[in-house]
């Protein structure tokens, strides 16, 4: 991935793994039983500026991918597509300083 992604993977590593594993854990229940680990992720991003403007720049095919794994909770292969939007945009984010 580009610079933008290995900054956020860098700083927030541990909570996304975390993550990462409650989802795959919970293929039915992981949106109640993750919550607490999403929090996580959020505050860790909020205090990276390159995090927090992918968060910015790319909030809307992150919301889609979010609403597709809402939508395919047994089979979240079928949105494949929608984290690959997602990573395309946030390799495109440039932190302007």
């Amino acid at each position: 991935r580009e610079a933008a992604l290995e900054v956020a993977a860098r700083y927030c590593r541990d909570e996304m793994e975390q993550y990462g594993r409650c989802v795959a854990s919970s293929p039915t229940t992981w949106q109640q039983d993750c919550d607490q680990l999403k929090l996580n992720i959020s505050r860790c991003a909020s205090s990276h500026p390159i995090v927090q403007k992918i968060r910015h720049d790319c909030a809307e095919p992150f919301t889609a991918f979010e609403q597709c794994l809402k939508q395919n909770q047994a089979s979240v292969m079928n949105c494949t597509e929608h984290i690959n939007q997602f990573l395309i945009c946030a390799d495109q984010v440039k932190l302007t300083t």
